[in-house]
């Protein structure tokens, strides 16, 4: 499988490290320690095509593909996670989700919006007793008319209080279970909803995530994704499939973000007329923490390269690559940490903040032990991961 990125994709790359450097990284301690949503930056990335990559051209995409939108989200990732979550916002989690599911109508309507950033985006699928049991979900969507009406709550949405668009999921039939829940696309002005937000979180603290309300909020049938009733579980487990990419480069990112604040620290500090670099120790750390970082990203290039050549259910690879990836930031980071020692722990050096980032990748888009249950059941034949 061949990972060469070619000039497109290199050129994009380089200017989202660019982008990342100059105009993320001088503000974003501030803005992460006083809660404030980078509305600016995220319209600025939609300005530069950062959302497009894999999305057509007619739909105001760049049709560059899944491993762009690798590709481009780590190297957003290495500085912030709260700019991170907008490429599940304004692409995989909206914009593709309509592109690959909805009706030419629904395509035409919303997607070069949220590409562009003129519309901001949500999906809302996680709710109080609804996590990784999607069945779980008590949010009914009744049709009166020509209409549905929205009854329900949703928590834990990343852009709840800032959304204008929203991927909502929603029971049509309760009796049906899975083959019940269906798929809407919201607008989140409309009479009946309310938002606010979730308690503080450890980190991404710039990124707005909120609790929703829908109180009979009428949804024009034509907003119902793809036309069809009862879709709803398959289309959330495809829109998955292209949010745990997104999740495994920005785990990438940050893993590589760690280990670029681990060596320069690492040839600045010195101990006992050396820089700890020197020290057998911190070599030995540094190096795991390298070589595990290249094995998720290779992982998670050929989950996007796979995706690139038509296998978009690739649901076993993205899960390994998910998981792996996620586990490997995690693990870097402590070794960051460990490398930095008192100064880690400080808020001197962005290893604190990078630190607390990538304790959520191991949670968001499908938590660590989902992963292990796709692949493990997969490899014992009790369900194949790969559909198609």
């Amino acid at each position: 499988m061949d990972f060469n990125l070619g000039e497109d994709i290199t050129a994009i790359r380089n200017m989202a490290r660019k982008f990342a450097q100059n105009e993320i990284a001088p503000r974003i301690a501030e803005d992460e320690k006083n809660h404030a949503f980078q509305e600016d930056i995220i319209k600025k990335m939609g300005q530069l095509g950062f959302f497009g990559c894999p999305i057509p051209e007619t739909y105001g995409g760049s049709d560059l593909g899944f491993l762009a939108h690798a590709v481009v989200t780590e190297e957003i990732s290495k500085v912030s996670g709260s700019a991170r979550a907008g490429f599940n916002m304004q692409t995989m989690g909206t914009a593709r989700e309509i592109y690959q599911y909805g009706t030419e109508q629904q395509r035409n309507k919303y997607v070069s919006k949220l590409v562009s950033t003129e519309y901001l985006g949500c999906i809302c699928i996680t709710e109080p007793n609804a996590g990784s049991d999607t069945g779980s979900m008590k949010t009914k969507a009744i049709k009166e008319g020509n209409k549905y009406i929205l009854n329900g709550g949703k928590n834990w949405i990343t852009y709840a209080q800032v959304a204008d668009v929203g991927v909502v999921y929603a029971y049509t039939n309760p009796s049906h279970k899975y083959k019940g829940l269906s798929a809407f696309i919201v607008d989140m002005h409309s009479d009946g909803i309310s938002s606010g937000p979730t308690a503080e979180k450890m980190g991404w603290c710039a990124c707005p995530t909120g609790e929703v309300f829908f109180d009979d909020v009428e949804v024009p049938a034509e907003n119902l994704l793809g036309g069809v009733e009862g879709q709803g579980f398959t289309f959330l487990m495809g829109s998955l499939d292209n949010t745990r990419l997104s999740a495994a480069a920005g785990a990438v990112g940050v893993a590589q973000g760690l280990i670029d604040q681990a060596v320069a620290y690492a040839n600045e500090r010195r101990q006992f007329g050396n820089p700890i670099g020197k020290f057998q120790m911190v070599q030995e750390e540094l190096a795991r923490m390298i070589v595990e970082t290249e094995a998720a990203r290779l992982m998670t290039y050929r989950c996007a390269t796979q995706k690139d050549e038509g296998q978009l259910h690739n649901t076993l690879e993205t899960s390994m690559a998910k998981y792996y990836a996620c586990d490997v930031a995690s693990r870097v980071a402590d070794g960051a940490l460990r490398i930095l020692g008192a100064y880690g722990y400080s808020t001197e050096y962005p290893v604190e903040r990078l630190f607390r980032e990538a304790k959520l990748y191991q949670i968001l888009e499908g938590s660590a032990n989902i992963m292990k249950m796709v692949i493990a059941t997969d490899a014992l034949g009790y369900r194949k991961a790969n559909k198609d």
